[in-house]
């Protein structure tokens, strides 16, 4: 991996937990919606990872750095050098919950079907993705640090 990949792979975790946490927000603000324009209640939403594309033109080991460079300035901007990307979002199929409340505009029989939305959980999920995002920012930063100090090597 050139140090164009480790910064790469870096970008692209942040841009998934970034995308992760703003779906989870979204849940969050809609906890207690139960009219949507498509019908019934908000259905939770959840974010789906897959492993990003591998650098494909990456110079073997003993290679110059100059091939390093002209390798990774030629990467294709669509590739994360491995990482992660974001496949899309799905909505949760888990079955809503009913709350006994009549006076809802939305109550049928006194009962409101409400959104299938764990504020517990949905905290949690944004806690553990604050803390990938912040590792890669560690990891980015590391890496940033380690190419500034290999670039003033040969001064």
């Amino acid at each position: 991996m050139g140090w164009m990949g480790s910064l790469s792979i870096s970008a692209s975790g942040l841009q998934a937990q970034q995308t992760i946490m703003d779906v989870i927000s979204n849940n969050i603000a809609n906890a207690n919606t139960t009219s949507t324009p498509t019908g019934g209640p908000y259905r939770r939403e959840m974010v789906v990872l897959t492993p990003g594309t591998p650098i494909t033109n990456a110079p073997s080991a003993g290679s110059s750095f100059s091939d390093w460079l002209s390798a990774g300035l030629s990467q294709p901007s669509t590739s994360q050098g491995g990482g992660v990307q974001v496949a899309g979002i799905v909505q949760d199929p888990s079955p809503f919950t009913s709350v006994y409340d009549p006076s809802n505009p939305n109550a049928v029989n006194g009962y409101v079907q409400m959104p299938n939305v764990d504020v517990t959980t949905e905290m949690v999920d944004m806690i553990s993705a604050s803390r990938a995002y912040e590792a890669n920012v560690t990891a980015f930063d590391a890496g940033k640090q380690m190419d500034t100090d290999a670039l003033t090597l040969g001064q």
